[in-house]
């Protein structure tokens, strides 16, 4: 972990605009190659744990259980989080593009929506062995167990399996050295911090205004922002973060998809993290 990013993260000057008690949106364009040696575009949710006026949530699309036979439906963060009236959202965890639905295990409200889809028992998904769990509207990031049906024993009402875990416990954990987690991408992920935040965290890429981050260097991102615990979510073209009642759809960063520096790059996707 380069200390001169991290001193750059805390020392930078954040564009703040306050959504609401103790709720926070931060950004920030790193234009110089300033950090990580690279362009960089990051938004930030804030909200304290203990704030009583919001909800936290997920939500999909649809709620049909798992059926690889039928086609789901998939639809725009914004458009999820616009019809919930929600205040602000991200996108959330990992799905099938071809034919929709969550690939890992996802219960809203005490309902199964997804399981973990598994093309071998023996091998988890990288993001199926950690997750994020809202219970009495309290949000938890875990640290799973690297075996087959471990989230079925998990009581709690919402529970979200993603990944890779980036920290726990205030310690950085060990990526494994692979493409996904050592190029550089859009990345989405949530963090707890030592003073009882929540972060949603999106970072632009795949442009040359914003180059996107390894998780090693969103890892680093997330020591240096005081968290706790971390967790990836889904990035590349499904990174988005909303916010109610801002320009553009309520897109505020940088989507993607469609390969321009703009906010109509929105992917569809299955799910999404919201605050209302």
């Amino acid at each position: 972990m380069a200390q001169d990013d991290v001193a750059i993260i805390k020392n930078a000057n954040w564009e703040t605009t306050k959504l609401g008690k103790k709720f926070y949106w931060k950004r920030i364009h790193f234009k110089q190659k300033e950090l990580f040696s690279a362009n960089q575009s990051i938004n930030i949710l804030e909200i304290s744990l203990n704030n009583k006026k919001v909800k936290f949530g997920f939500a999909t699309v649809d709620s049909m259980k798992t059926d690889p036979q039928i086609k789901r439906s998939l639809q725009k963060t914004s458009k999820i989080a616009a019809d919930l009236g929600a205040s602000a959202a991200v996108n959330a965890g990992f799905f099938d593009m071809k034919n929709g639905g969550a690939v890992d295990f996802l219960k809203i409200g005490g309902t199964v929506i997804d399981t973990t889809r598994l093309s071998n028992v023996a091998r988890l998904p990288f993001h199926s062995i950690s997750g994020v769990i809202i219970e009495n509207n309290k949000v938890s990031i875990i640290k799973g167990e690297q075996k087959a049906g471990w989230e079925k024993n998990l009581t709690q009402e919402n529970v979200l399996l993603t990944g890779p875990l980036l920290m726990y416990n205030g310690g950085m954990e060990e990526l494994a050295k692979t493409p996904f987690n050592d190029n550089r991408h859009p990345r989405t992920c949530a963090c707890v911090t030592n003073d009882k935040k929540l972060l949603l965290i999106s970072v632009d890429g795949r442009s040359a205004e914003s180059f996107g981050m390894t998780l090693a260097e969103l890892s680093t991102l997330a020591k240096a922002l005081n968290c706790k615990d971390a967790i990836n979510f889904d990035g590349g073209g499904s990174t988005t973060m909303y916010i109610k009642g801002q320009p553009e759809g309520g897109v505020v960063n940088y989507p993607s998809d469609n390969k321009l520096f703009d906010h109509a790059g929105e992917r569809p996707v299955s799910n999404i993290f919201y605050i209302k």
